[in-house]
C-alpha cells in the first residue's frame, strides 16, 4: 500500500497507473481512526472498483469547537495496519499546510445552501462548508469513479449528493448503510471517548429513534401538524435517560424537507435525525422509515 502525503507523490501515482492502466478508482474519505464502519465501506469499494484510495485528513474547517479538533484521535500507524490488511490501494494523509496552505485558509469555499444551514448545519455553523470544501478538494486530487460515505452522516451525504450535482462532479456518490455496534450503537470514531457508564447508556439514543420511526410507520391518519408533539415526547424521553438533545427531527429522506402536510406520515419515505450529548461526547444516529410496499 502506498502512503501519500503531498500532491506531488498523489500526481506521481496517478501518472504510474495510468500507463498500467487506470482502472476505476474508489475514494473512501475518512478522519482517521478507523473503526469497523470506515472498513464496511472499504469492503463495499473494493468490490466496486479496481483501485482503493482512502483519505485521512482532520479537516479543522468542519470543527466548531477548537477543543474537538485538538482531541480527534490521530491513529496513522494503526489505521495504516488495517488499510494494508484491508488490500488498499493508497492513502492520501496530506497535512493541514498541504491542504491549505493559505494559512490554513482555503481561498474558496464550497457552499451548499439549504441543506448546510439546517439541523446539524444550525447547531453548527460553518461546518458544512468545511466538509463541501475538502471533499470538492479530495475529488479533484484523487479523481475518483465513485465515492462511498456512510449513512450515518445521513445529512452530510445529501449535502455531498446535491453537490456533485450541482457543480457537475463527474464522481458516483454512494451512500452505505450505518455499521452498528453489537448494542445497536452507531459505529463512530467518538465512541472511544465516552466514559463506561455512559457508553451503556449510548445505544438508548437508537431505541428512541425507533420509537419514533414506529409511531411514523403507523401513522395512517397521522396529520404533519402533530409533528412537532412527536419530536417534542422523544426529547423528553432522551433527556430522562441522560442525554442533553440538540435535535430530534422527521425530515423527508429525498430532500430533508419537512413531511409533506395532507399524506400520511407511513406513506412517505422519512428518515427520523438525532443529535444529543452525552457525557460531553455529541453523538448523531438517524433512522429510515419507507412507504410499506
Amino acid at each position: 500500500m502506498r502512503i501519500l502525503r503531498d500532491r506531488p507523490q498523489l500526481v506521481a501515482m496517478h501518472r504510474e497507473w495510468a500507463r498500467k492502466g487506470r482502472g476505476t478508482i474508489a475514494l473512501v474519505p475518512t478522519m482517521g481512526h478507523l473503526h469497523e464502519g470506515h472498513m464496511t465501506l472499504i469492503r463495499h469499494a473494493r468490490a466496486r472498483a479496481q483501485r482503493v484510495v482512502v483519505s485521512i485528513f482532520v479537516n479543522p474547517m468542519q470543527f466548531d469547537r477548537l477543543e474537538d479538533l485538538e482531541r480527534y484521535p490521530r491513529t496513522l500507524e494503526e489505521d495504516s495496519r488495517l488499510l494494508t490488511e484491508a488490500g488498499v490501494d493508497a492513502v492520501f494523509c496530506p497535512s493541514e499546510e498541504d491542504m491549505y496552505p493559505s494559512d490554513g485558509r482555503p481561498p474558496v469555499r464550497v457552499v451548499v445552501p439549504g441543506l448546510s444551514e439546517i439541523l446539524e448545519g444550525a447547531f453548527r455553523p460553518g461546518h458544512y462548508d468545511g466538509v463541501a470544501t475538502v471533499v470538492t478538494k479530495l475529488f479533484n486530487l484523487v479523481r475518483p469513479d465513485i465515492a462511498l460515505f456512510g449513512e450515518k452522516d445521513f445529512q452530510q451525504f445529501k449535502l455531498i449528493e446535491r453537490m456533485v450535482q450541482g457543480l457537475d462532479i463527474p464522481v458516483r456518490v454512494e451512500a452505505i448503510p450505518t455499521v452498528r455496534e453489537k448494542d445497536g450503537l452507531a459505529c463512530s470514531s467518538r465512541n472511544d471517548q465516552l466514559p463506561e457508564e455512559a457508553r451503556v447508556i449510548a445505544p438508548e439514543l437508537k431505541r428512541v429513534l425507533d420509537e419514533v420511526a414506529t409511531v411514523c410507520r403507523g401513522a395512517t391518519v397521522f396529520d404533519a401538524e402533530r409533528i412537532p408533539e412527536v419530536e417534542g415526547r422523544a426529547c423528553d424521553r432522551l433527556r430522562e435517560i441522560g442525554f442533553d438533545p440538540e435535535y430530534l427531527s422527521i425530515r423527508r429522506a429525498e430532500d430533508l424537507a419537512e413531511p409533506e402536510h395532507g399524506v400520511a406520515l407511513a406513506d412517505q419515505d422519512l428518515v427520523v435525525l438525532a443529535a444529543a450529548w452525552l457525557a460531553e461526547v455529541r453523538l448523531i444516529d438517524n433512522v429510515r422509515t419507507r412507504p410499506a410496499s
